[in-house]
């Protein structure tokens, strides 16, 4: 937004509608948020938006008994001032400290990081700043954090409007920058697509985002919010989303991610097509089968397990027989096959699962077999755990491995905490797909209809399937 439009929104609301303050959620009918696009915090593919500022947003909306209407801002300027306007009920994730505008309690506090390349030596010190250019997202607290170091340390600080967090690793990644300035939530989301990210100097203090209230009845919102925010974190929703966006983005190692852009350079182009079949028998998006089949097999047709696992897949023999795959070593027979058994998989987690938690799960009964994974869910509510959600059941899982606890299962032990691994690393891996590989469009055949192929009387029954691939 220009200069000159900010000063019109301000001065001018009878002759700029458009401008105007609004009124109050309950005139309005809605909650007005102003949010920025970034990677896993709010972002749309098509007509889907999703992130942790959106979902904790439209958590508010709903204890509100409303519906949200969300307005995309192009910069950290224009959230403050869309919020100092009175245009929208309030702006998502400003970092606290603006004395005109009426700030929630923090949400999340983050440190701040200059970022080279792994190639590049220092700055080890701040001081070593000192003649240095380090770029920004223009707007971001970042900037004044760098400006307001002492005198000796200051960089010259370039802010670079129209990018976000991604694109400025990206040109460290790329050698177009020397340094930039992010915090630590985009610089570990980073590496998982830049491996060649270095963290070189961590600034001084942290950054403590909130919700920004402005226009009519601010101060009541403000109030509902906060109380909204004690009762997420009390009850573990801040936690439980912080998982759902986060909480895999440090499983994999650098060298780990390196290898598998390297091997989806190399590796999968020949068997693309294969995946895209499946998601069209299945539904599932090609990626995510793809992250599946090189958490199992490397992407590797002739992987064989001691325990005479095979495949692109990784499919037992009970398993294949249940699937009638006649060659588990014929990579587009295995990766259909795998496929449909994940779809089978998401069918028979209870539907009081959401997704995604609803999908994690279901890739963990593909490593546990459905057995154990009824068996821990029993266990979950035994603890006191949401078994329908990812967040808890990853604290049990491991726990089918403590003979107290196996002894009351009737499928025994588990090596549960390698289920947790399993599907951790599955999501790093779907992330760095999803942002280098195109979606491939398909027509959706349901799971259902998939299985009604072939009449359930020729094939022994699912339940008695109880080891996964």
């Amino acid at each position: 937004m220009s200069k000159l439009l900010r000063l019109l929104c301000c001065l001018l609301p009878i002759f700029l509608p458009a401008c105007s303050r609004i009124q109050p959620p309950e005139s309005e009918g809605r909650l007005v948020v102003a949010i920025r696009e970034t990677p896993a915090f709010f972002q749309s593919e098509g007509d889907t938006t999703s992130g942790y500022d959106h979902d904790l947003v439209k958590a508010f909306a709903d204890s509100l008994g409303l519906k949200v209407h969300f307005i995309k801002a192009a910069d950290p300027f224009e959230l403050n001032d869309l919020a100092l306007a009175g245009r929208v009920h309030l702006a998502a994730s400003l970092p606290l400290g603006n004395g005109s505008l009426r700030y929630s309690t923090p949400i999340r506090s983050v440190r701040q990081w200059i970022v080279g390349h792994n190639e590049v030596t220092g700055p080890e010190k701040l001081s070593d700043l000192a003649g240095k250019t380090v770029e920004v997202l223009a707007g971001s607290a970042l900037a004044d954090s760098l400006r307001g170091l002492d005198e000796k340390s200051r960089p010259t600080v370039t802010e670079l409007a129209g990018v976000n967090e991604m694109d400025l690793l990206a040109r460290v990644a790329e050698r177009k920058a020397e340094l930039v300035a992010v915090h630590d939530i985009h610089l570990d989301l980073g590496v998982n697509f830049h491996p060649e990210l270095s963290p070189l100097l961590q600034l001084p203090g942290h950054l403590e985002f909130g919700w920004a209230f402005g226009g009519e009845g601010a101060e009541g919102l403000r109030a509902k919010a906060d109380a909204f925010v004690a009762a997420a974190r009390a009850d573990g929703t801040l936690a439980r989303l912080h998982d759902r966006y986060f909480g895999h983005i440090k499983r994999i190692k650098a060298d780990g991610i390196a290898r598998f852009i390297d091997d989806a350079r190399t590796k999968l182009p020949q068997w693309r097509r294969h995946f895209q079949q499946a998601q069209d028998l299945t539904g599932i998006d090609w990626r995510l089968i793809a992250a599946l089949a090189y958490q199992e097999s490397k992407w590797d047709p002739l992987a064989t397990s001691y325990t005479n696992v095979r495949g692109m897949m990784m499919l037992t023999e009970d398993t294949a027989d249940y699937l009638r795959v006649k060659n588990r070593l014929d990579a587009g027979e295995s990766i259909r096959a795998g496929a449909r058994y994940l779809a089978e998989l998401v069918e028979q987690v209870p539907a009081t699962a959401r997704h995604p938690d609803r999908l994690w799960l279901a890739l963990s009964a593909y490593n546990l077999g459905m057995g154990h994974f009824r068996g821990a869910r029993s266990i979950a509510k035994s603890m006191k755990r949401d078994p329908d959600v990812w967040y808890e059941m990853k604290q049990v899982l491991p726990q089918l491995a403590r003979p107290e606890i196996y002894a009351r299962l009737k499928s025994g032990a588990a090596r549960g905490g390698e289920a947790v691994i399993m599907v951790e690393n599955i999501r790093s891996y779907y992330d760095v797909l999803s942002r280098f590989e195109p979606p491939h469009d398909s027509p959706y055949a349901s799971q259902s209809a998939l299985m009604q192929r072939e009449s359930p009387a020729s094939r022994p029954s699912m339940a008695a399937i109880q080891s996964g691939p």
